[in-house]
């Protein structure tokens, strides 16, 4: 073990993003997994990465303000775009996203072949490089996160499609810039996956459970000098399945007791 990977000048921005990005992804993940439309975040998040990509290979800073307006507005027409596919063939949108999703990443490998360090940037983009992220950089996730969830609890339109769809593709686009591709995916989908019939509980318990995953995954990944994004995955998995089995427990020994 590498003890001295225990720094919190490096772990603590990096769990300060991971609850950040937990924080909009939980409830946005529940509400992905009632409508049915599991992969929206992948196509998504894909789509604000050749955004990011697109913009880079025009020699844009990554942190300027250019490549920031290319994403968000990359990921906002793509989510525009399946918006009006679900309006207009819902009984295959799932099969659209996804093809979405493989066009975008092959439009992005495309785009890194002339690059000589274009391997390492798809990397970082799917796999994410949390633990380069410092507390400066967080300022942007933490304003957008509050202006999503603002949105998302304090309007009644909030769960129509057409502002859902772009209020996800912003929050997605903050988020998949600091923590990959996967880690969106995971942090939306497993967390939802746990507490998937925990009622009013459901937002707590999903944000718990998330917030284990990624301290777990950040404390292993330091000690063991793992990729951080790929090992968070895995946490969050576990995380996930430990929560779900106490909670089945938990409801089959209220069932037994009433009984």
């Amino acid at each position: 073990m590498i003890w001295q990977g225990l720094d919190v000048s490096i772990l603590g921005p990096a769990m300060l993003a991971g609850l950040l990005v937990l924080a909009t992804h939980v409830p946005l993940g529940q509400e992905v997994l009632k409508r049915g439309i599991i992969f929206l975040d992948l196509a998504v998040a894909q789509i604000a990465g050749l955004g990011v990509i697109a913009a880079a290979a025009f020699g844009w800073d990554a942190g300027g303000w250019q490549i920031q307006l290319i994403a968000v507005s990359a990921a906002l027409a793509g989510a525009v775009f399946l918006y009006g596919c679900e309006k207009r063939w819902p009984d295959v949108q799932e099969a659209i996203i996804g093809s979405v999703f493989v066009l975008a990443a092959c439009a992005g490998i495309v785009l890194l072949s002339s690059n000589p360090h274009g391997g390492e940037a798809l990397k970082e983009l799917l796999a994410g490089q949390i633990l380069w992220i410092g507390y400066a950089q967080l300022v942007p996730l933490a304003a957008t996160s509050a202006l999503v969830l603002v949105i998302w609890y304090a309007s009644a339109s909030a769960r129509h499609p057409f502002l859902f769809y772009g209020l996800f593709a912003i929050a997605v686009t903050a988020s998949v810039q600091f923590v990959g591709v996967y880690l969106v995916f995971a942090s939306l989908i497993l967390p939802a996956l746990a507490v998937r019939n925990q009622g009013r509980y459901s937002i707590a318990i999903g944000l718990v459970t998330g917030a284990t995953g990624y301290s777990a995954g950040l404390l292993l990944s330091a000690l063991l000098d793992w990729p951080s994004g790929a090992t968070i995955v895995w946490t969050l998995a576990v995380a996930a399945v430990i929560a779900s089995s106490l909670s089945r427990h938990v409801r089959s020994a209220a069932a037994s007791s009433s009984g």
